[in-house]
């Protein structure tokens, strides 16, 4: 087995879905194969769809997962599907390069340039240690290393500006704790870096009422709720994800309130008292994150509506 690397979109030109399930053609079977049973790291490109015109893409490593197996696309030839599971956002995105540091080494030349011929590749292993690194900048606010950003920056001014114009020094090999990989499975270490990864895609408020509590300690009051539970297979994903206060987090999680693909709110005939109604924003539409890969998809809020919703 091996650690590697899969290229992946906002908008993507293959039939990705990165919580579930990654599509490549034949190119990147034995690198794919090489990877299976064991975990990968998610890349997010400068260009966020196929369009060459387009840019505003993390351009940095954005969650980990693992993948359980591999399987032929019956729609087309050539093609095969990476069954994806325990994924995993980073909260904090990882450019490629710090400073001077490339955390894959394949990328750097030896004059200190990037390797433009190894970025292009899609599908890149990398050895043990490299995935360590990323996954302990990734991860830093809940391993205690680095402070939560907030609020999130505006995409269009992160893209503008480039991760090099305050870059941080990357993490020493040495200062790792190695067993960061094991506690990815676990479900305290995903409760918290869940909750990083919504609050922070949320800014803190409420998507239901529009609130934003900070107590006095700094702390957010907002919680993570999934949209499908992680009991009926749901992923750690910010897109089955919410952010919401402690009492909406109660009737969703009771079906008393839903949300329909266009983010119009759906309340239950009955059980929801009206001064609970009261909260809700008054155009009674869900407020999402300004980056649509953030925001949530439809398959998790269908399977919310079929199967726990009252209405």
């Amino acid at each position: 087995m091996a650690k590697a690397i899969l290229t992946t979109k906002i908008d993507p030109t293959y039939d990705d879905l990165p919580e579930q399930r990654y599509h490549f053609p034949r190119t990147y079977l034995r690198q794919v194969e090489a990877a299976r049973g064991d975990w990968i790291v998610y890349y997010e490109p400068r260009r966020p769809s196929s369009d060459l015109m387009k840019t505003g893409g993390k351009q940095a490593y954005f969650a980990t997962a693992r993948i359980s197996d591999i399987i032929e696309d019956p729609s087309k030839a050539d093609h095969f599907y990476a069954l994806i599971e325990d994924f995993l956002p980073f909260n904090h995105a990882v450019p490629f390069r710090e400073a001077d540091h490339y955390y894959e080494s394949g990328l750097r030349k030896e004059d200190g340039s990037t390797n433009k011929g190894a970025f292009g590749r899609a599908v890149r292993t990398i050895p043990d240690a490299e995935y360590d690194l990323i996954l302990a900048a990734g991860f830093a606010h809940v391993l205690g290393r680095r402070n939560r950003e907030r609020p999130a920056p505006d995409p269009a001014e992160e893209a503008r500006l480039g991760f090099g114009d305050n870059p941080q020094m990357p993490f020493e090999i040495d200062s790792i704790d190695r067993r960061i990989v094991s506690q990815v499975v676990q479900r305290p270490f995903r409760d918290r870096a869940f909750s990083a990864a919504i609050k922070a895609a949320y800014q803190d408020t409420c998507a239901v009422t529009g609130l934003k509590l900070i107590n006095g300690g700094g702390r957010s009051e907002v919680q993570a709720a999934h949209i499908r539970p992680v009991a009926d297979r749901g992923p750690d994903s910010v897109r089955n994800g919410l952010a919401l206060s402690g009492t909406v987090h109660w009737m969703f999680d009771r079906g008393l309130i839903s949300v329909d693909d266009d983010y119009s709110l759906l309340i239950a005939d009955s059980g929801v008292p009206d001064t609970i109604t009261r909260l809700i924003n008054p155009e009674r539409r869900l407020l999402v994150p300004s980056r649509p890969d953030e925001r949530p998809h439809s398959q998790f809020l269908q399977y919310h509506r079929r199967e726990v919703f009252k209405g």
